[in-house]
Order: C-alpha cells, then structure tokens, then sequence
C-alpha cells in the first residue's frame, strides 16, 4: 500500500502512480487518439460539414454522461466498501491477536517457557498464513517451525489457516486437560479462536465474490459506447480541439474504472491493496513482545 502525505497536491499530482495509471491506460488512450483524429479528418476535411449544413450536438452526451457518472459513483462505492471492509477485518485481527496473546500471558505460568512459545510463533503462523491464502498461496517459509511434523503436516491440507487454527483449538484443549487452564479460561479463549475463523471467512466471501458480472459487463460496454461516440458530437463544435478534448475525457472514465477494478480486490499485492504484509509483520511482534 502506498504511504502518501493527503496534504501534498504537487507530490501527488505527480506521484509515480500516475505514470502507472497513464501506462496501463496508454494503448486505450492512444486508440482514441487515432480514431478521433480520423473522425475529424473525415467530417471537417471530406464531409466539409459548413457547406453540407452537417451540424453535431453535446445535448446527448451532457443527459448520458449524468447516467455515466450515476453508474461510476456507483461502481466505484461498491469497490471502496469492499476495500474498507476487508481493512476492518483485518483490524479486527490484530485486535483478536492481541487479545488472545494477553490473555495467555495472564494465564500461562511465566515458567512456562514451551507452551508461550510455541503460542509465540503459532499465532504468527496464523497471520502469515491468512494473509497468503488470501493470494491463493501459502508461503511455508514464511511460517515458524514449532516442530519436526508441523510443516509436512500443512503440505497435507488445501486450506492451510483452517489447519492451524485447528491446532492452537487442540494446544488449548491439552491445556485444559492438563489443569494448566481452568474450564472458564478455556471457554474465554475460545472466543478469540473464533474470531480468527470468522475473520478469515469474511474475508474468503469478499475475495471469492466479485462484482456481478453483468454490472461490471454493462458498465464498460456503457464507458466504451459514451467515449467511442464523443468525437461525433464534439466535432463541428470544437474542430480539431475535439482531440485533446476526447483524450482528457477518456483518460477520466477509463481511470474511474481502474481504481475501481484495482480496490475491489483488496488482498493482492497491487499499490492500492490493504497492507497485509505489514499488519502481519506488527502482530507478530506484538505477540512476541506480550509473550516473551
């Protein structure tokens, strides 16, 4: 995720984000260029549209262009609260973290050294493990070895935070039967082990649910059909100014949907993605700090 000053409009306006948009979008645009500069050509130098009474109107494209921007604002308000809510999860799991590892610290015995841990590194192990899945992809080296068979035991299992989360169920049951927990210590960590498969399963449903496929086809085809017209209703009116004018309107929509299409999916690896990497990083030192 970038990290940005909102105050700094000259550094922005200039970010290097920009180039990146302006790159992505660079065979669209230039296309436009091309077909507007012919559709100029053709009507002021062959139609000669003075002599022929030949006249174009914005009218159509000043009523269409209200329902566009409807559509946009739409779309892309749909892509934000996706966005937005994927960040309150995860907030949501730092939180839980947090409060799964204090509460093992006040009911561990501080002699303990194996089971802190092995809490230690398991609950990290959670993140970590979330935050791949949510790429299509766990990173075992990226996960702390707690013993011999626990990575070959992952390499078994499709759904890799579903496995361990398992296990910190069963760490947390031995302990019980061990009387190193009382029965309400074990039903009070039990909620916070809940909250991570309930925070990793809102997540799947905003990963595995994308926009409608009909909404999304039908907004571009509209973008397509509203920037593909303009050059005909600008013409007459603006001469050959109609071409920057068709660029910069273009560069505008196109844009829109970009961002859209870039938050919707927030737990990628894209400049505007949600900074997994470094959430998981900042839990996994502050349960190292809460249990060490």
């Amino acid at each position: 995720m970038i990290q940005y000053n909102p105050k700094s409009w000259f550094a922005l306006i200039f970010h290097a984000y920009s180039r990146f948009v302006m790159k992505t979008l660079l065979p669209a645009l230039v296309f436009m260029v091309l077909f507007t500069s012919a559709v100029c050509y053709f009507i002021l130098e062959v139609i000669h549209p003075d002599k022929d009474e030949f006249t174009s109107t914005t009218a159509l494209h000043s009523l269409l262009g209200i329902v566009l921007g409807l559509f946009l604002v739409f779309r892309i308000n749909s892509a934000y609260d996706r966005w937005w809510e994927g960040r309150k999860l995860w907030g949501s799991m730092v939180n839980s973290t947090r409060n799964f590892a204090l509460k093992l610290n006040a009911y561990l015995d501080q002699q303990d050294v194996e089971n802190r841990d092995w809490f230690a590194k398991m609950i990290p192990n959670f993140v970590y493990a979330s935050k791949e899945h949510l790429r299509k992809g766990v990173q075992l080296s990226e996960l702390e070895v707690t013993d011999n068979g626990f990575i070959d035991s992952l390499k078994k299992v499709n759904h890799k935070p579903n496995a361990i989360a398992g296990m910190l169920y069963s760490k947390v049951n031995a302990l019980y039967k061990e009387k190193k927990l009382t029965g309400d210590q074990f039903f009070v960590l039990d909620k916070e082990l809940k909250d991570f498969i309930d925070i990793i399963g809102a997540c799947e449903r905003i990963k595995n649910t994308p926009i409608p496929y009909s909404y999304s086809m039908y907004i571009k085809k509209f973008v397509f059909i509203y920037i593909i017209t303009l050059p005909f209703g600008f013409v007459t009116t603006f001469k050959y100014v109609t071409i920057p004018t068709v660029l910069l309107i273009s560069f505008v929509l196109l844009s829109v949907e970009l961002i859209a299409e870039e938050i919707e999916d927030p737990f990628g690896r894209d400049v505007n993605d949600l900074p997994t990497d470094e959430l998981a990083g900042k839990i996994k030192e502050n349960v190292r700090e809460i249990l060490k």
